[in-house]
Parts: C-alpha cells; sequence; structure tokens
C-alpha cells in the first residue's frame, strides 16, 4: 500500500448498504468518484422503494450536483406521484444537468400534474432541458393547443424545417432561443426569424446583432433587411457587440519585464521566439560579463522592446465584426 493510498476513499459497498437497507450510506456513496459507484448507488436507492422516498426528496435539497443526479436517479427507478412536487422544484434547479435529469424523470413517472411545469421548461435558456421536456411531455401525452406551443415544442426537439413552415407565429418561440448558450442554435433562431419576414422580430434581430458570436452577427445583419429593418440602423446594433481591446499599457509593461511576455498578450506568435531568446542572451551575459555591464546592456533593449509593445497594441483594430 502506498502513502498515498492511505489518504483515499474507501470505495463503499453498496451491495452491502443495499442488503442492510442503508439509505443514508446509499445516498452517501452518490459522492463517490467512480460514476459506476455513483449509478450502482442510484440503482439500489431505486429497488428501496416508498421506504426511501422521504429520505431522498430531503437530499435533493443537497448542494452537490452528483448527489442531486444520483437521487433523481433512484426517484425515476421508484416512480411515485410522492415525488412530483419535488421533481418540479428540481426543474429551477441552477444547475441545467439537474434541470434536464428532472424532467427526464418527470416523463418517466408520467403523471399530468407535471405538464404546466414541463410546458414551460420547453422555454428554458439549455438545449438539453428544452429536449427533455419535450420528450417527456409526448411520454404523458400532451399536445400543443395553437401555433404558438406547437413552435416552442419543434423548438425544443429542433425540428427547424416544420418550424419554417409556422411562419410567423413562430416567432415568440425563436426569440426564446436566443437565450441559448449554444452558438449554433441561436444562429439557427435569427436565420429562422429572417425567413418569417415579421417585423415584430426586429427588437431580437437588433439585440442579435451584438452577440457575442461574430457568425450569429452576421447572420442577424442577413435576416434583418427581410424583416424591413432600415439598413442604416444595423451598424448601431452592431456597435453593441463584446469587443476585445487589449492594453497597451499591460502589453508595454508586460513586454518591459520579460521580454516577449507583452508579445504574447497580444497573441503575437513570435513572443514566445524572444521570450526564450531573451533568456539565453540573459544567462550569456551574466555569465561572461557580469551584473553591472549586464544591466547596463539589457537595460535599453527592455525599454525598446516595451515601447514597441506599447505601440503595436495601441495601432490594433479592435475586435471585428
Amino acid at each position: 500500500m502506498s502513502f498515498f493510498d492511505l489518504f483515499k476513499p474507501k470505495k463503499p459497498d453498496v451491495e452491502e448498504l443495499k442488503r442492510r437497507k442503508d439509505i443514508h450510506g446509499l445516498i452517501r456513496a452518490l459522492r463517490f468518484r467512480d460514476i459506476s459507484v455513483q449509478l450502482e448507488a442510484a440503482q439500489a436507492l431505486g429497488t428501496l422503494g416508498p421506504d426511501a422516498l422521504k429520505y431522498l426528496h430531503r437530499a435533493l435539497g443537497s448542494r452537490n450536483k452528483t448527489v442531486k443526479l444520483g437521487i433523481i436517479g433512484a426517484l425515476t427507478e421508484i416512480r411515485s406521484t410522492e415525488s412530483i412536487p419535488p421533481l418540479i422544484a428540481a426543474l429551477s434547479d441552477e444547475n441545467s444537468e439537474v434541470q434536464w435529469q428532472a424532467a427526464i424523470a418527470l416523463g418517466e413517472i408520467g403523471d399530468p400534474e407535471a405538464t404546466g411545469p414541463l410546458v414551460s421548461a420547453m422555454g428554458a435558456p439549455d438545449k438539453y432541458v428544452r429536449f427533455g421536456a419535450a420528450i417527456s411531455l409526448s411520454r404523458i401525452g400532451w399536445k400543443p393547443q395553437d401555433p404558438h406551443e406547437r413552435a416552442t415544442y419543434l423548438s425544443a426537439m429542433e425540428e427547424w424545417k416544420a418550424i419554417r413552415e409556422i411562419g410567423k407565429p413562430a416567432v415568440p418561440a425563436l426569440v426564446g432561443l436566443l437565450r441559448d448558450r449554444d452558438a449554433g442554435v441561436r444562429l439557427k433562431a435569427v436565420e429562422l426569424l429572417g425567413a418569417t419576414g415579421d417585423r415584430s422580430a426586429t427588437p431580437a434581430l437588433m439585440q442579435s446583432l451584438g452577440d457575442e458570436n461574430r457568425e450569429v452577427r452576421w447572420g442577424a445583419a442577413l435576416a434583418a433587411p427581410r424583416c424591413a429593418i432600415p439598413m442604416k440602423s444595423l451598424p448601431r446594433g452592431l456597435a453593441r457587440r463584446p469587443q476585445t481591446v487589449k492594453n497597451p499599457w499591460i502589453a508595454g509593461f508586460l513586454n518591459f519585464l520579460l521580454p516577449g511576455l507583452g508579445y504574447g498578450y497580444i497573441g503575437k506568435w513570435w513572443g514566445t521566439m524572444i521570450f526564450q531568446i531573451d533568456v539565453m542572451v540573459t544567462v550569456w551575459l551574466f555569465k561572461f560579463e557580469g551584473d553591472t555591464n549586464s544591466y547596463a546592456l539589457l537595460l535599453p533593449v527592455y525599454i525598446l522592446l516595451g515601447a514597441h509593445a506599447w505601440y503595436i497594441t495601441a495601432k490594433m483594430p479592435k475586435d471585428p465584426p
């Protein structure tokens, strides 16, 4: 046994915990780093049935994401309608994976009580949560009641061709997709907004002109004229985009302190090469010229390199559209 083995957590005996019906022990096993142990513990909790419910519902308030995922997995195995309220609450969890698994669990239980919260979850900013909610609604037997709900459902399923056929009633659902963290989803949304030709998409497209992703911005620029947005308005929207501007004083200071580092800060590939040359030359000078002469020779070079980094950084253009 190595020294480090003394500090490794002992692997829980899930089978023994299950045999003893040690619910607290199985919940603790959900924290173990080995994912196979986590899955085994979740399945074991699921076999304990209603006896474990009140403990699982209480433990769902844990701040540990892994524990919450394991507990929801166990609740999915038990499939009790008593779990619907805590699972609905989990749809609002701060973690998107927990929201996704809660949506799946509600579909597995299959009680219509979860219909309203799952419909709301189809408007979540995370595509996995939207997809899980849509699949679960299908299992419950839910059907869209109007074109808006149908568009929301199709957007959650990413059925882009079918959304295009809906046309203008799909605008609210497409606007909701612009909150997605996936730039590919946002790009598809602005393209479909343009295809609707609806002027009500104007605020959303103007907002997308300031998107952090360059392709989304360009997609919004192409879609805007199709929704009768005047071309003269587009530059104002584009000016709202996040712009990456490097500080010339930081670049100059870094290059003076460690030549090459300032160039690396502004993304110049040859910064690393200059840094390596500086190290070699500095070592050589200190070895053959001594401290005083070396400082006298290097200081002007460092000042020149610092000034150069400051100059080229100050002249760099802002992040292009």
